[in-house]
């Protein structure tokens, strides 16, 4: 498997000021396909655009709502980033915000490797796709043009539904929701009880997954070396010996979730720039970043390592992460990372 040298090529997290008009946001690096937006330092959605989708059309990760047309939201996707309007949940007049930016495919093509076909903006490299299709109420097959097997799938309908979550480490018989703090959950309704392939993921009649005349949509991630990481880990709930999870990078972002119940954590190293991460955001929650000095991770140069008992990051159960590298512990070249 080749090695990404270089990650903030495909995924990249930027923090901007608003100004309550106009303005275009830069620093990503490359045109964004996915752009996830929080309000700061307010009580406002999580709110998501996508280029299968297309601008101006938001779903937030904290509610069930249907997709709705922002037309002074996300108005455009750029080279090194994205244009806003005067949404006050983007762009607020002297507002904080973080924008999490993924690269696709920077255009879209039709798959037919599945029951249903659907449209896909994919990433072979960095092994991201946006996936959208018709939903049929029925078991089907989605094709997701990677070439390799996610490990994580999200989904939602673009009418109203719950978002489910697939996790290699959770198997196929089981569920998570983004959008709430529930635990996982069992149900062939979602996967069909099918693993996903190296060209498609399986799906079953929930709504939250396959609603009969929605547009449906799912992100899709496979693991690649130096880049992304998915999996699991047992808490202990100790403050001083918590586990630490070996990721082979440097990460950027961090996404957990304990499989029992409790709201799901979102780290990153532009919030955060030091050790010890306080800044905590919540995807299931449109609360404010929680910037306060209670210890919460460290973010290492080959992993991450949770520094507190709180039942978010560290609980006596089974944590599943997400992970986006910074840089990999060592390049392809032999350089080696640093520590933060």
């Amino acid at each position: 498997m080749a090695q990404i040298n270089k990650p903030s090529d495909y995924f990249n997290t930027v923090l901007y000021t608003g100004n309550g008009s106009t303005q275009s946001i830069t620093g990503v690096g490359f045109q964004p396909d996915w752009v996830w937006i929080k309000y700061r330092n307010t009580t406002e959605n999580n709110e998501t655009y996508d280029a299968v989708r297309g601008v101006t059309k938001a779903i937030f990760t904290d509610s069930t709502s249907a997709e709705v047309t922002q037309s002074a939201g996300l108005t455009s996707f750029n080279s090194d980033g994205f244009t806003l309007g005067n949404r006050t949940n983007v762009n607020d007049n002297s507002g904080s915000f973080v924008s999490w930016n993924w690269l696709g495919a920077n255009g879209t093509a039709s798959n037919t490797d599945g029951s249903i076909t659907s449209t896909v903006s994919a990433n072979t490299t960095s092994g991201f796709s946006i996936v959208k299709w018709s939903g049929s109420g029925a078991n089907a097959t989605i094709g997701h043009s990677l070439n390799s097997t996610p490990k994580m799938v999200i989904t939602k309908s673009l009418g109203s539904s719950a978002w489910a979550v697939y996790n290699e480490n959770l198997g196929n018989t089981k569920v998570l929701f983004l959008d709430t703090t529930a635990g996982e959950s069992a149900n062939v309704a979602y996967w069909n009880n099918t693993s996903p392939t190296s060209t498609v993921f399986s799906v079953g009649t929930d709504s939250a997954v396959n609603h009969s005349g929605n547009d449906m949509i799912a992100y899709c991630f496979a693991e690649k070396k130096g880049f992304s990481k998915f999996g699991s880990y047992t808490g202990n709930g100790d403050t001083n010996n918590a586990p630490f999870i070996y990721t082979g990078f440097k990460p950027a972002m961090i996404i957990v979730k304990n499989t029992t119940g409790n709201n799901w954590g979102i780290f990153d190293n532009k919030r955060s720039p030091n050790n010890v991460v306080t800044d905590l955001l919540l995807p299931n929650s449109n609360a404010a970043n929680d910037g306060n000095t209670n210890p919460r991770i460290d973010m290492l140069s080959n992993g991450f390592k949770p520094r507190t008992n709180d039942g978010l990051e560290n609980p006596s159960a089974e944590v599943i992460y997400m992970a986006f590298a910074e840089s990999p512990f060592v390049t392809s070249t032999g350089i080696p990372t640093t520590a933060r």
